[in-house]
């Protein structure tokens, strides 16, 4: 009999308690850290692929390890980090949004034991996509994408800062935010598979008793960026058209992807930032869960 109710007290004690919520600051330093340190170790993939997704003249490669060869060749190894002062910014902001919006909302939608269902995730990741395209995402991205398209030929911008004064002088600050509405869909949808996937494989391994550690992390993190992929590519292949110097609006860059590649086209890329995800997911999921532990301890 006593045991049954020591077994009782402690179930009752599990069950009341209280969710484990993560600090909406603690989300926000540790996504922007975490972006960070993953921009800059994975920025060729992101030149690479945003190379082959604007098109290059013809004869030029479409390998894009060759790509890489021949740039490095051409400009030394400074020339695959162009725009990437931008991306870094950009993906510190995007993260630390995307992350603070996910906790945000996942705080509210967890269930007593702190589980978060499939459904929820995916909506979390959703909302979370969003707002980091208008706050972060699409001006690094067209600023990045500019860069990039710029060097292709005689350079005109002398690096990020003078590249953003010549958007704005042009264009003015609507500039920035060239390809706002398929950026918009494309974070969306990537935040979601990505959240969605990754938060999925997480309770699927806790349910297993799989234990969630830095190699797991790892691992999960790499195969939701696998999925976000092949799930996303065309969005991410419009946007980057939209975004170039020639000032393509969505249908036009839709049309010529169409008439130029085929359904194939929308795919372009796809090899490179799969081999950016691949590796961004495992290392910014990776070091998030160690930056949030760590900045949860001191506070």
């Amino acid at each position: 009999m006593a045991t049954k109710q020591l077994a009782t007290a402690q179930d009752e004690r599990h069950h009341n308690k209280p969710k484990s919520r993560i600090p909406p600051a603690v989300s926000l330093l540790a996504g922007g850290m975490a972006g960070g340190v993953e921009a800059a170790i994975t920025y060729p993939f992101e030149f690479a692929k945003t190379r082959l997704q604007l098109g290059e003249n013809a004869g030029s490669t479409r390998n894009p390890f060759r790509l890489i060869r021949q740039v490095v060749a051409a400009e030394g190894i400074g020339g695959i980090y162009t725009g990437c002062s931008s991306l870094i910014v950009g993906t510190m902001l995007k993260a630390g949004v995307r992350f603070l919006c996910f906790d945000t909302i996942k705080n509210q939608l967890v269930d007593d034991a702190g589980r978060l269902s499939t459904a929820n995730g995916i909506l979390a990741g959703m909302v979370a996509g969003g707002f980091e395209s208008v706050l972060a995402v699409t001006p690094t991205e067209r600023i990045k994408t500019a860069l990039i398209d710029d060097a292709k030929g005689p350079r005109k911008a002398r690096g990020a800062m003078h590249g953003t004064y010549m958007l704005v002088s042009q264009q003015g600050v609507r500039g920035l935010y060239r390809g706002v509405v398929p950026t918009t869909v494309k974070q969306s949808a990537t935040s979601t598979v990505r959240m969605g996937s990754y938060n999925m494989l997480k309770e699927a391994f806790k349910e297993h008793s799989i234990p969630v550690n830095g190699v797991t992390t790892f691992l999960m993190g790499s195969l939701a960026g696998t999925i976000t992929v092949y799930a996303t590519q065309p969005f991410d292949t419009v946007k980057t058209r939209v975004q170039g110097m020639s000032q393509k609006g969505m249908s036009q860059a839709v049309t010529e992807l169409l008439r130029e590649e085929g359904i194939r086209g929308f795919w372009r890329g796809s090899t490179m930032r799969l081999g950016r995800l691949v590796l961004s997911g495992g290392i910014v999921f990776s070091a998030y869960e160690q930056f949030a532990s760590i900045l949860s301890s001191t506070t």
